[in-house]
């Protein structure tokens, strides 16, 4: 009887402190809640749900960070191919795969084998011209026992693409689209520079480019346009863009002159600008995880990220409605 009395009065005790434990488990929720909203912004334009799903599956560690010519990169390129086809993007001819090969400066009798993946969307208005929506999604790979598995670089701009071909796969663009995810963009350039040299359609057709290559880091929420200074005549639809943008679009890295940083020549969209092709680069600046293993998923800024990415969006679409001004715009800097 001693032991049921001692029972009885354990019950009472809980009794006492129910509404305490309730009230703490209401707020324990309410907090997860909270958290995931936090996690998973939302959005009227995207899937932002499958953009973070996405973006954290290309920079999981099982893709060994994703070197070009690795098992790391062959994975993350099957998983590219199969987010193509899942967004509504048409190869063209009978594969969205280009293959190509380079060599290291390093070792040059050594080939190394790089793969784009490539494939578009149809123009209801003028199919017949094109903007190229690029992104590369190689990175470093493992050195020295550490992943680098480039979150930022450049997971964030591979998503991206699948977020907007989405988008025009059920919005059908007035001009074609041509999506392409490059491979060796870490070495020099190298599968930009195979397409622009070889691209699917007449290069004259292509009337400018949109790279996107690191757009998801930045605790300011700046992301900068970066090209105008060579193709000024592209700043004003991207100023229309700005009035509405969810985050600071900047403009600059692009001059030549001291003391600017110029991004020029620092990633996919060189390779068009050579062939004076015009382009824009989102990108944000350089950040304390840039080219470090600790570029991962849990450091990216997500509600920056799908912000940044709804306004590369309204750009595109920006673009794609003036893209016959565009493309004379681009015949008169020519000429010049």
């Amino acid at each position: 009887m001693a032991d049921l009395s001692v029972n009885f009065a354990g019950i009472k005790s809980l009794n006492r402190f129910y509404p305490a434990l309730v009230l703490l488990l209401f707020l324990a929720v309410a907090q997860s809640n909270a958290q995931q909203k936090v996690t998973t912004p939302n959005s009227k334009l995207i899937d932002a749900p499958q953009l973070l799903r996405d973006l954290q599956a290309l920079s999981a560690d099982d893709m060994q960070g994703r070197l070009v010519g690795t098992p790391g990169s062959a994975k993350a390129r099957e998983y590219v191919l199969e987010r193509f086809k899942a967004s509504g993007i048409e190869k063209f001819g009978d594969s969205y795969l280009q293959p190509f090969e380079f060599s290291d400066p390093k070792k040059p009798d050594e080939k190394i084998s790089g793969t784009n993946v490539v494939g578009f969307i149809k123009g209801k208005t003028a199919p017949e011209k094109y903007i190229v929506v690029t992104a590369h999604y190689d990175h470093l790979g493992v050195m020295d026992g550490k992943i680098y598995n480039g979150a930022d670089d450049n997971a964030s701009g591979t998503s991206a693409l699948f977020a907007l071909a989405a988008y025009f796969s059920k919005n059908a663009p007035a001009n074609s689209i041509i999506f392409v995810a490059f491979d060796a963009e870490e070495e020099n350039e190298q599968g930009s520079r195979k397409f622009v040299a070889a691209p699917p359609v007449k290069k004259e057709s292509i009337v400018m480019s949109v790279n996107m290559d690191m757009i998801s880091h930045s605790g300011a929420g700046e992301l900068y346009a970066s090209g105008t200074y060579h193709y000024p005549f592209l700043k004003g639809y991207l100023e229309n863009v700005s009035k509405t943008a969810g985050v600071k679009l900047l403009f600059g890295h692009d001059a030549p002159k001291p003391p600017a940083d110029d991004w020029t020549t620092q990633s996919d969209h060189y390779s068009f600008h050579k062939a004076k092709i015009p382009f824009v680069y989102f990108g944000v600046e350089d950040h304390k995880d840039y080219h470090k293993p600790t570029d991962d998923y849990e450091t990216v800024t997500k509600e920056f990220y799908v912000q940044a990415v709804e306004t590369i969006l309204a750009a595109v679409k920006e673009f794609d409605a003036n893209l016959a001004q565009i493309d004379k715009q681009k015949a008169a800097l020519q000429k010049n």
